[in-house]
């Protein structure tokens, strides 16, 4: 960032906005200069999150794809210490079609750290979603000014459906984060087109290779390297169509060295990926016609993932989403139908970098409405595109407050203040729901109210250790006297890992729902209904039920039934 400010110094002077611009960093050579309180606020965001993470990160639970995702980095790595020998890694149900590039990390840091091995993926993926925040406010404040850059950092943070995932989704976080971090090179480096700077590509071209070793979703990094180029060719007027293509041949040719350093990441992460040239697009292809038995809810209805309709992406991230986000890149959006818009920090230039921006948010849900690719879990395969939007949401809020101050200091101070009430408001909102804030839904649906039972809710059964704990407070309350330390079984509607993990002795795993003593549900999918008893523990956030833990005790012990 301190890059950027040097950059964008002079031209925040020569538009009379140096407060909402941004003045320049403290220069490493001693001379004073004023730091732009907006800036220091987005690292006081930074730091603060930082903090929240180190805080918290214990508070989630592990789901489901994690066991797999951490036995498939074991795997990988005996591959290598193996010398390549050790195929079993390309025989772990379909783990070989994505990059290993966190799993393995993940596996490596649990043979030098004394924490537990999940507890590391998760404070590795939170830290790394904070990074991705970062990306978002480095490429705002880049386009916009300091003051953009504060606000699509904490429009991403008070984001649920980003927030709250940090802590598990740990292929879909880390690839959104280092293709922010991409997205910020990639737009820095094609501004000096067509010999961008090799310091930019190189960090461009490691942050893709890092995409790429996540999942195989980091090759449209490639495509916008086209775009960017494109986006960035000067004005038709007095050049010919020689001199135009070769600019844009020289253009793309800065850009090799950025391919030259990603592939090698990527079939190092990646095993697969190394064993034909084409693997990668045929695991992108594979991944669309993916039709497993998995069922998603949408308005209700249930669909399996490959029968969904087209739009179940876009409206997935229309309702949860929060409102402000997306009005202020709908904002963003709205600048670029502006010919030259007044009051830019590059006036020329941050048109182009914003329709790049903007590329990256929607291109991609775009492709999955032309080509209806399967999908579940709501929008959870297109986290990626939450820090494009937070940048789109960070410069039109911006414009809103830019313009505002310059009818009126006041009315400008007021809009600005409106717009942290409103950032506020999310942030209360993702306090209520912890640790589950990736519950989140917007007032398009009502909220979680609204959402429960028709949308896709607690896909991850995230409830399992609250629900466990108190289950054994249950226990401990309602048992008479003389029966302590009794074994009871229960049943789980979800993947019993999280509970084997989490229950203490005198709770044991059943397979069979109806003779276990107690059932633990969550309401997604009404699977809580499969089963008729009396609720002993209701998981709930915002009087929203979340999950269940129902006791069978009148039918499974009738003489040792709770009160």
């Amino acid at each position: 960032m301190t890059d950027l400010a040097r950059d964008q110094v002079g031209d925040a002077r020569q538009a009379g906005l140096s407060s909402a611009s941004g003045l320049p960093w403290q220069r490493v050579t001693g001379r004073s200069a004023a730091i732009d309180p907006f800036d220091l606020a987005s690292l006081f965001l930074l730091a603060a999150l930082a903090v929240l993470v180190l805080a918290t990160f214990r508070d989630y639970a592990i789901t489901n794809d994690e066991w797999v995702q951490q036995r498939y980095g074991e795997l990988i790595i005996a591959y290598y210490k193996s010398g390549l020998t050790d195929r079993a890694v390309f025989e772990f149900d379909n783990l070989y079609l994505y990059g290993g590039l966190f799993d393995v990390v993940a596996v490596l840091l649990g043979g030098v750290s004394a924490l537990d091995p999940f507890d590391i993926r998760h404070l590795m993926s939170a830290m790394i979603g904070v990074a991705g925040i970062g990306a978002a406010i480095a490429t705002a404040r880049m386009i916009a000014g300091a003051r953009a850059g504060l606000l699509a950092g904490a429009s991403l943070a008070a984001c649920g459906l980003w927030y709250g995932a940090m802590f598990h989704h740990t292929k879909d976080v880390p690839l959104g984060a280092a293709m922010a971090g991409a997205l910020y090179f990639l737009i820095r480096a094609a501004r000096d087109c067509p010999a961008p700077q090799l310091r930019f590509v190189v960090g461009f071209g490691v942050l893709t290779g890092a995409a790429l070793g996540v999942r195989v979703l980091g090759l449209l990094l490639v495509c916008y390297i086209g775009v960017a180029v494109l986006f960035n060719v000067p004005s038709l007027a007095g050049r010919n169509w020689r001199q135009l293509t070769d600019r844009v041949a020289r253009s793309l040719l800065g850009f090799v060295p950025a391919l030259l350093i990603a592939y090698p990441i990527m079939i190092v992460t990646w095993p697969w990926a190394a064993l034909a040239p084409l693997n990668p697009l045929r695991a992108l292809l594979t991944f669309e016609m993916l039709d497993y038995d998995i069922r998603t809810l949408l308005a209700g209805k249930i669909y399996l993932m490959a029968t969904v309709p087209r739009w179940y992406v876009p409206v997935y991230l229309t309702i949860k989403i929060p409102l402000l986000l997306l009005a202020g890149a709908a904002l963003a959006l709205g600048t670029l139908a502006v010919p030259r818009p007044t009051g830019w920090v590059r006036p020329d230039q941050a048109p182009r970098d914003t329709a790049i921006v903007a590329v990256a948010a929607l291109f991609p849900v775009l492709c999955e409405v032309v080509i209806g690719g399967p999908a579940f879990c709501g929008p959870r395969h297109f986290l990626f595109v939450l820090p494009p939007l937070a940048i789109l949401a960070g410069i039109g809020l911006d414009v809103v407050v830019r313009a505002t101050t310059m009818r009126s200091a006041a009315l400008g101070a007021m809009t600005f203040g409106l717009i942290a009430a409103g950032l506020s408001w999310n942030g209360a909102t993702m306090y209520r729901l912890h640790p589950y804030q990736y519950l989140y839904y917007n007032e398009l649906v009502g909220g979680l109210q609204g959402a429960s039972r028709r949308y896709d809710t607690d896909y991850w059964f995230t409830m399992m250790p609250e629900a466990v704990d108190r289950l054994a407070a249950y226990i401990a309350r309602t048992d008479p006297p003389g029966t302590t330390g009794r074994v009871y079984t229960v049943s789980l509607c979800g993947e019993r890992d999280s509970f084997l993990r989490k229950a203490p002795a005198n709770l044991r795993w059943a397979q069979d729902w109806e003779t276990a003593d107690f059932f633990i549900a969550p309401t997604h999918m009404n699977c809580d209904r499969d089963i008729d008893a009396k609720v002993a523990v209701t998981i709930e956030r915002m009087g929203v039920p979340i999950g269940y833990v129902k006791d069978q005790r009148a039918k499974t012990r009738p003489t040792m039934a709770g009160p």
